[in-house]
């Protein structure tokens, strides 16, 4: 054998060294880059449920703020009605208080005539503002709307059924301004 021959083996033993090692190396740094993506995949799937998180609580604060925003300027007069209820109240007993015989009489004409076109105006503000009267008389004692003050003995309404009313109640939109003072019959 020549001495060229006996170095091809070792120099293609040395290659087939060289590229295994080379191979392996290669095969390393794919898996290391693998990893390193896999890791990086997961990540950005973490983020963007992170960002649609964020995206949805922000979503959620806002309408929670338009919600808080539009119930302010829906019952922002809701201590000033609950005040003016109690002029609406004098009104109508000031007008109870006169009697029959003394409303056709000139002298007490024009002060029933002002007092009648004063409550006519408090309503009409009334109706502008959602603020409506609860009807209670006939109806079922609610106690989400009315509060009873009296039991009164009947025959003619079912027990529980209001009969009197002492105080009207009343309502701005949807929520109660003032339960009602009721009377409700109780079976006699």
């Amino acid at each position: 054998m020549t001495a060229e021959e006996s170095e091809t083996p070792r120099v293609n033993e040395a290659n087939d060294i060289a590229n295994e090692a080379a191979a392996e190396a290669v095969q390393e740094a794919a898996d290391e880059s693998a990893a390193r993506i896999a890791a990086l995949e997961e990540q950005l799937a973490n983020a963007q449920q992170e960002t649609l998180y964020a995206k949805a609580e922000v979503q959620n604060v806002r309408r929670r703020a338009e919600k808080e925003v539009a119930d302010a300027h829906a019952y922002s007069a809701t201590k000033f009605a609950r005040d003016i209820l109690s002029v609406a109240d004098n009104i109508g007993r000031a007008l109870d208080a006169i009697p029959a015989a003394a409303r056709e009489d000139e002298a007490w004409k024009g002060l029933v005539t002002g007092l009648e076109a004063t409550g006519r105006e408090l309503s009409a503000v009334f109706e502008r503002n959602g603020i409506t009267r609860i009807d209670s008389v006939g109806q079922p004692l609610d106690p989400n709307l009315h509060q009873a003050m009296m039991e009164i003995p009947s025959t003619d309404a079912a027990p529980g059924t209001v009969i009197q009313e002492i105080q009207s109640g009343y309502m701005i939109k949807d929520r109660l301004l003032r339960p009602a003072l009721v009377g409700v019959a109780k079976a006699g």
